[in-house]
């Protein structure tokens, strides 16, 4: 077992000195918040998933969710750990304080969330339930208001989000889930509901589910859905028409329950209660789902933090062979594995995404807070903008870059890598899920290229621009620095010119052809993304060490950091040339034609 899963001191780098958290607290809504406050949240957050989810990586792995007589039984091991994190007031924290919260900055439960994740992500519970609460916190009526949130921020009820149907996976338009309308107020629930993270369990109390469907008559498509909380138990005690039908076998994160819940299936009595208005579902579910698509970069992120640091300690204490220059020197003692270029290259890459996806996340969270409690309304619409445009990168670029990290992590174990004794093949199966969650990567691809940077009136990438800008100029105050703020300008124009020409192809109208390479762009783009990202590093790195500290351990770590943006711009930045090229290219082979060529 690995002694480590992150870095404390690279997430203080990146909060405190890369992304100024503290200077969250100078507005008003943060306005009871400082540096102590977050570090103690943090510190709490880390105190539970070293003793209460990292010692249970394997074992929540390999006891998996049970479902017996109708009832799913999870690891003892989950309950304690969700009266805990609902104990420390972590689920809630970012939530006001008239909904039970503490106010705290997402920037900062997002680093909360990435410590937790990256010690066990077989836990993924308490996301769901505060991404469920926040939407009935924001849409719902007081009554349901005061029914629900205090019991799920505080860990008792769990809360879920129910979209997917059998016969429509990411396509919400056609869902067939029907509420119809009682006396009451309240409405009758049928339906299915697949792949429902965390749907049915004995670790909490009750289950809340955050569950879309259509009112009988109401027009068709995604303009007639609604959302209904619909729970496992009802106020009374009394059980609600919720079967368990079944339990999905995962290839990884097994220790959450993927359920197949059928409403309304035994007596035709499941009842639900309408969140906010009719017809107007989606648009609310849209919110937890673009909070949970920066939940689910952190997990990718996350899992990949703690593939890297296994692998990286057991790098350090391999030994194998000799220098390639000295292979005849059969005398000498054999070295660590991590002294070969090939295997240093590959912690490098690992490197490179933990620390890069971790720093995009933080910035997406930052302006997520922005968004929400900046006082200047410039500050604001940009920060909204901001963020619209990086939550698709957000969520991709962690998870996909995630997976050949972890793959690279087994590469350095080498066979021992491919078996059960060290923990990477388990990370391995673990992160394959995150590209598919909350909107495959396709979709997210789509929704960058298709909608986020035409924004506004493609004010985004204006905004974008800027901060590259920002971030170009300082860098070049340093000569050992000049050289990559150019690159990042070369890039970035390259990335304009390729945006430009695929604009023009969506200008002709044929939509198919403009979106057909969308997943190119958005690694093309997220790879510029966290260039970005790493320069902003390397400048205060560099402020850093001109300053001196007089600590070694300290200019190592920030002489790192310039070290690893080096690799990013030379080794994987260079693959945007690639990207351009087929994105510019006017041959197109994926479209369907009327003379299907046979796969």
């Amino acid at each position: 077992m690995a002694k480590n899963f992150f870095n404390k001191r690279n997430v203080n780098f990146l909060l405190y000195e890369v992304h100024k958290a503290e200077d969250l607290a100078q507005h008003g809504y943060f306005s009871d918040h400082n540096r102590e406050t977050f570090d103690m949240t943090i510190d709490a957050a880390t105190q539970i998933a070293e003793n209460l989810m990292f010692p249970f990586l394997k074992e929540v792995d390999k006891n998996q969710p049970e479902l017996k007589d109708g009832k799913v039984k999870v690891h003892p091991a989950i309950r304690n750990y969700l009266k805990a994190v609902g104990e420390s007031g972590i689920i809630g924290a970012d939530f006001s304080y008239e909904n039970g919260g503490a106010q705290m900055p997402m920037t900062i439960t997002s680093t909360v969330g990435y410590i937790l994740m990256a010690a066990n992500n077989g836990m993924m519970y308490t996301g769901l339930t505060a991404g469920a609460a926040r939407l009935i916190a924001n849409f719902g009526s007081d009554e349901l208001k005061a029914k629900y949130i205090d019991n799920m921020i505080s860990g008792k009820w769990q809360g879920t989000m129910c979209l997917t149907e059998p016969q429509a996976g990411s396509s919400l338009s056609d869902i067939t889930s029907s509420a119809e309308p009682l006396e009451d107020g309240t409405y009758k629930i049928r339906g299915q509901k697949i792949f429902i993270s965390a749907g049915d369990h004995d670790a909490t109390e009750n289950i809340i589910h955050l569950f879309l469907a259509r009112i009988k008559g109401a027009p068709k498509g995604t303009k007639g859905i609604s959302l209904f909380v619909v729970p496992k138990y009802h106020a009374d005690g009394t059980e609600n028409d919720i079967t368990s039908m079944g339990i999905y076998h995962k290839m990884g994160q097994k220790g959450v329950p993927a359920m197949h819940l059928g409403f309304g299936d035994n007596a035709d009595n499941c009842i639900g209660f309408l969140v906010g208005e009719p017809n107007k579902g989606l648009s609310y579910m849209f919110q937890m789902m673009n909070e949970a698509r920066i939940g689910v970069g952190l997990t990718g992120a996350a899992i990949t933090s703690a593939a890297y640091y296994a692998a990286l300690e057991y790098a350090k204490e391999r030994p194998q062979s000799r220098r390639l220059n000295l292979k005849t020197a059969l005398d000498t003692p054999q070295i660590p594995i991590i002294q070969h270029p090939d295997v240093k290259r590959m912690l490098l890459f690992q490197k490179s995404v933990v620390e890069g996806s971790l720093s995009l996340l933080l910035e997406t969270s930052r302006y997520f807070d922005l968004a929400e409690a900046s006082d200047d309304p410039e500050e604001k619409e940009n920060a909204h903008l901001l963020l619209e445009l990086l939550t698709p990168i957000a969520k991709t670029f962690p998870c996909e870059y995630g997976m050949k990290a972890i793959s690279d992590a087994v590469q350095c174990f080498g066979g021992y890598g491919f078996t059960e004794d060290f923990p990477v093949e388990q990370y391995y199966r673990d992160v394959r899920i995150t590209p598919i969650y909350e909107g495959t990567t396709g979709i997210q691809s789509q929704d960058l290229l298709g909608r986020k940077v035409t924004l506004a009136g493609g004010k985004t990438l204006q905004l974008l621009a800027q901060e590259f800008g920002k971030t170009i100029t300082a860098a070049s105050a340093y000569d050992e620095l000049k050289k990559y703020a150019n690159l990042l300008q070369e890039n970035a124009s390259r990335l304009q010119a390729v945006t430009k020409h695929l604009l023009e192809i969506a200008g002709t109208g044929d939509i198919e052809k403009f979106l057909s390479d969308a997943t190119l762009y958005m690694e093309m783009f997220s790879l510029n993304v966290v260039a970005w990202q790493w320069l902003k590093q390397a400048i205060v790195a560099k402020q850093a060490l001109l300053t001196g500290t007089g600590n070694n351990d300290e200019e190592e770590f920030y002489e790192s950091k310039i070290h690893t943006m080096k690799y990013f711009f030379h080794y994987e930045l260079p693959k945007t040339l690639g990207l351009a090229t087929r994105l510019t290219d006017t041959e197109v082979l994926t479209i369907m034609t009327e003379r299907e060529v046979v796969m």
